[in-house]
């Protein structure tokens, strides 16, 4: 997002002078590097909201960029499967919020047919969603920042992490461990450590960053013929998290998962890391402590499938019943940045917050990637503007 927004910028007003802070030695390092790479459509958003717009017109935006620049992408489709019968309301949500965000070619497909269209799965009625592709985010990403450079003279400076901001008569200075930087605005895409950043100019932020890891394991290759494509869940309309589900690698292989447990470190992508300051941080915080009331039931069946793989298969099997933990491989992992209000909301749509020199990006979840050239257009916009 925060490449698509320096790309777009240039686009608008190729005469300023923009500047990416990187604090990573490379791109993508976090959330953009290890997601499931999937193009989503815009089945779950709903209508109206950022998330809706942004993934209707992002999606397009995505599929242009990846034709013109030649980036690999498939539209191999997507089946959203109701195992019971108590999920077929929540499945009729989705086709009804599918056909009011547009897309006409979502189609209800009843449980004897649904095996045309995954020969493995089973269930009482599904969607069949044919927009929903996969790619490779960091691809995507790479390219942004090779056209920024290239062909815009924007700059990049990786290996640069922002220490702090301060506001000097009509500008702000952008403090990191290496050197200074003056601007008239900042914008602030810094995902798990969005809100650190916000809080360097904002005294009294009504959000925190509360880090989600999600667990993938990957099928052995002798077992991938039992997905297609991609297979989900009905979601859980009261969690912000889509449940486990199989989705295809756009570089070869099925990919099983995620759960969503609480990382106790920012960057913690293995089940051991910890940082006590996070930690703490995240405990201390009204509203995550709310959170952790309300969904404790959820929150420690999440955690038991993290450390128990049958307990994760089983979840699997709901979708593939022939699947068995013999099946399945480790995996890789991802942290989500989840903002928590104070009042204990999880935020589910695009959070966004300005102030004279600043505008933060302070919520962006999954679609996000898909949605990345659009959002970062509408943020460009309202830098441009500013000049």
């Amino acid at each position: 997002m925060g490449l698509s927004t320096a790309l777009n910028i240039k686009k608008l007003s190729p005469d300023l002078s923009v500047v990416v802070l990187e604090k990573e030695p490379v791109l993508a390092a976090h959330q953009t590097g290890n997601n499931s790479g999937v193009i989503h459509a815009g089945v779950y958003y709903k209508p109206g909201s950022l998330k809706a717009v942004n993934c209707r017109n992002g999606y397009n935006q995505l599929l242009d960029f990846c034709n013109k620049e030649g980036i690999k992408y498939e539209l191999c489709g997507k089946l959203i499967v109701a195992t019971h019968k108590d999920e077929l309301p929540g499945l009729d949500n989705l086709y009804e919020r599918s056909l009011q965000n547009g897309l006409d070619k979502v189609k209800k497909i009843p449980g004897a047919a649904i095996k045309e269209y995954e020969s493995h799965a089973t269930g009482v009625e599904a969607l069949w969603v044919p927009y929903t592709g996969i790619t490779d985010y960091s691809a995507i990403t790479n390219k942004y920042a090779e056209i920024f450079k290239t062909r815009y003279g924007g700059y990049i400076f990786t290996g640069t992490k922002v220490e702090n901001i301060m506001h000097e008569k009509n500008k702000a200075v952008v403090l990191s461990e290496k050197e200074s930087h003056t601007a008239r605005l900042v914008i602030n895409t810094a995902g798990l450590f969005s809100d650190k950043i916000a809080m360097l100019t904002h005294n009294n932020l009504n959000i925190r960053i509360i880090p989600f890891r999600g667990e993938y394991v990957m099928l052995k290759k002798e077992k991938s013929y039992l997905v297609r494509n991609l297979i989900y869940p009905v979601p859980d309309p009261n969690f912000p998290f889509l449940g486990v589900h199989f989705t295809r690698r756009i570089g070869g292989g099925i990919e099983a998962g995620p759960n969503a447990v609480w990382a106790f470190k920012r960057e913690g992508y293995r089940k051991t890391d910890f940082e006590f300051r996070e930690f703490i941080g995240a405990i201390g915080w009204k509203g995550f402590r709310k959170v952790m009331l309300k969904y404790w039931k959820t929150g420690l069946g999440e955690y038991y499938r993290s450390f128990n793989l049958y307990a994760l298969t089983s979840a699997l099997q709901r979708l593939v019943p022939e699947l068995n933990s013999g099946d399945l491989a480790p995996g890789g992992a991802g942290v989500r940045a989840q903002a928590c209000d104070r009042q204990g909301g999880l935020v589910d749509d695009f959070l966004f917050s300005e102030d004279r020199y600043v505008i933060n990006v302070l919520n962006a979840p999954s679609p996000a990637a898909t949605a990345s050239l659009a959002i970062g257009e509408s943020i460009a916009k309202k830098a441009v503007e500013r000049f």
